[in-house]
């Protein structure tokens, strides 16, 4: 339960910290879901814009006003995440973006230093997989990330007497638990699938190292929170988030909107 009021504490901050100048990620749903199969969870869907975050290359492809849809299914300690990549302008025509481009993440979560070798065993049966170590104190970031007072080597929380992760830390920190995950990328374009897909799995990682990072360092902003406590704040911290993101865009909409509109009479 620490783990998880931690995690979306830095979801939403995060969130909120990279949205600005019309980027960043606007949320659009955020409710209860149940499933048959995995009970009571939380359904969330957001838009990232992300077009100037994008290398060159990339831009070259895309259209400007670009984002990903990400669809999550959190059924904690098991969660699904979609991610699909669109522009408004071929959504509102009702016509597919890149068809062939698509990024799945199933995640577990244990109590273990990621010693389960065989977790994923029966949902990746038939893929080919390389499996990449995440350390959040030795692993380095991107420079425009880094932050000393976010670095877990350098950090000591105030509240739980967590930290400093010096070199080894993983062999004998407690309590200690692994966030695993099973990254799926396809793009299914000849001259561009190994490159989009290496350069995806890349950003993936990034993004799940340094959201590990700030959620241990932020540890005591989010340690006395209760599950009601960090819903209320996610919803605050959505809508001031939403507001940074939606208001570039939302005149452009309107008239791609009107544009599609003219087409279909």
């Amino acid at each position: 339960m620490p783990y998880r009021i931690g995690q979306l504490y830095m979801i939403s901050k995060h969130s909120h910290e990279q949205s600005d100048r019309g980027e960043g990620v606007e949320v659009v749903q955020n409710e209860p879901y149940e499933d048959p199969n995995h009970g009571n969870g939380q359904l969330t869907e957001k838009r990232v814009y992300l077009n100037s975050k994008l290398p060159s290359w990339a831009r070259a492809v895309v259209p400007k006003i670009f984002y990903v849809t990400e669809k999550a299914w959190n059924y904690y300690p098991y969660t699904i995440t979609g991610m699909f990549f669109m522009s408004n302008i071929f959504l509102l025509l009702q016509c597919s973006f890149l068809p062939k481009f698509s990024i799945h993440i199933e995640t577990k979560y244990e109590d273990n230093k990621g010693s389960n070798d065989s977790i994923f065993d029966k949902e990746a049966k038939d893929l080919e997989r390389e499996v990449c170590f995440i350390d959040i104190a030795s692993d380095e970031i991107p420079e425009r990330y880094y932050k000393e007072s976010e670095d877990p080597k350098y950090f000591k929380s105030q509240k739980t007497g967590r930290g400093q992760l010096k070199e080894g830390w993983r062999e004998t920190h407690q309590p200690i638990m692994c966030s695993y995950k099973l990254v799926t990328v396809k793009f299914e374009v000849w001259g561009l699938q190994t490159r989009v897909e290496q350069f995806v799995h890349k950003v993936v990682r990034d993004i799940l190292l340094i959201g590990h990072r700030q959620a241990f360092a932020w540890v005591d902003e989010w340690y006395d929170m209760t599950m009601d406590d960090v819903r209320e704040y996610e919803k605050n911290m959505h809508e001031k988030t939403n507001i940074k993101v939606c208001n570039q865009h939302s005149s452009t909409v309107d008239e791609i909107e009107s544009h599609a509109k003219a087409r279909v009479c």
